[in-house]
């Protein structure tokens, strides 16, 4: 998640990076801490001392408890750094599904309303590493399913300045899944299925598709979707079938993601249907939707119609001819 303005004058501006390694489009991650390099946010462990890292919390939690847990922040690198610590919602950027969370401006009503952390602020030393306790308290009204969201550490000092007066500011944060008990829903919906094409003036060079939709988790529970999509061109043949795509990695509750898939080199002249089909990983949750298309490049249509013209004027004068022969 990222956020850029230009200022009218070149003071430097507060902007917060995305949330680097823990927030791009992955699966669930291994089991290894978030960290960009120079520090790191990660669960403490529980349990036996061989008992494995936590890279993420999970929690499971009735409306109205009050789960307990402690945040770790790392300093990597050999200089003291100031963080602030909060916790926040978890979403899907639109465009790329990728995992982002909110602002520590923005409205929270998940895991960053419920969270509540023993320090807002440390100072960890080179080197070193600060842990802090936090509770997350479920509201009794809470909606039952999954909520994901994130304990952010947020350094406090502004980075270098992009060159246009803007300056960044950098945050990592360790996920949270919450799973609130109560009914569980799945539900998964294809929307706004799209087919756009650009023909070329001259035929044969540059012909390109692009075939949209919309991926909608409608139910509480996250989804790992597998997506499949299949255009079908006159008389049934398989015009177009590109290999299955899982996007995103995780489609959070509520989420909207918009895809599109470029179709390169489509036929010349064709019609027929886009089918796109989305699947959940057990495949029990199957959802499709199409739209229709056609591939018509104007050009070679005139061209055509030039040439069968011709052979029409050409086929008449000739009838002609033959009658005065006669």
């Amino acid at each position: 998640m990222s956020h850029r303005s230009t200022p009218r004058r070149p003071a430097p501006l507060l902007v917060v990076l995305g949330l680097l390694a823990l927030f791009a489009a992955l699966p669930v991650p291994p089991a290894h801490a978030a960290d960009n390099g120079r520090w790191s946010v990660f669960p403490v462990r529980r349990g036996a001392p061989e008992a494995p890292d936590r890279a993420y919390f999970r929690m499971t939690a009735d409306r109205g408890a009050t789960v307990h847990d402690k945040v770790t922040i790392k300093n990597l690198d050999a200089r003291t750094a100031t963080f602030q610590l909060y916790g926040t919602d978890g979403y899907n950027t639109p465009r790329d599904g990728g995992f982002a969370v909110r602002n520590k401006a923005e409205r929270m009503t998940g895991v960053g309303a419920w969270t509540r952390l023993d320090r807002t602020e440390v100072t960890v030393p080179g080197g070193g590493q600060v842990t802090v306790p936090f509770t997350l308290t479920v509201p009794a009204g809470a909606e039952p399913g999954d909520h994901p969201g994130a304990i952010v550490a947020l350094d406090t000092r502004l980075g270098r300045s992009d060159g246009n007066g803007v300056a960044v500011q950098q945050a990592v944060g360790a996920r949270v899944y919450l799973k609130v008990n109560g009914a569980r829903v799945r539900g998964l919906r294809i929307d706004d299925v799209r087919f756009r094409y650009s023909a070329p003036l001259v035929p044969g060079t540059g012909r390109a598709a692009t075939i949209s939709y919309a991926l909608v988790n409608s139910g509480n529970v996250m989804l790992s979707p597998q997506v499949t999509l299949r255009a079908k061109g006159v008389f049934g043949h398989t015009a177009f079938e590109p290999p299955g795509r899982r996007l995103p990695a995780e489609l959070l509750p509520g989420q909207r993601v918009e895809v599109t898939q470029k179709w390169v080199g489509p036929p010349l002249v064709d019609w027929g249907n886009v089918e796109v089909t989305a699947a959940d990983t057990t495949g029990d949750l199957v959802e499709s939707a199409e739209v229709g298309y056609a591939t018509v490049n104007w050009t070679v249509v005139a061209l055509a119609g030039l040439v069968l013209a011709g052979a029409g004027v050409w086929l008449v004068l000739r009838r002609r001819a033959a009658a005065r022969a006669e």
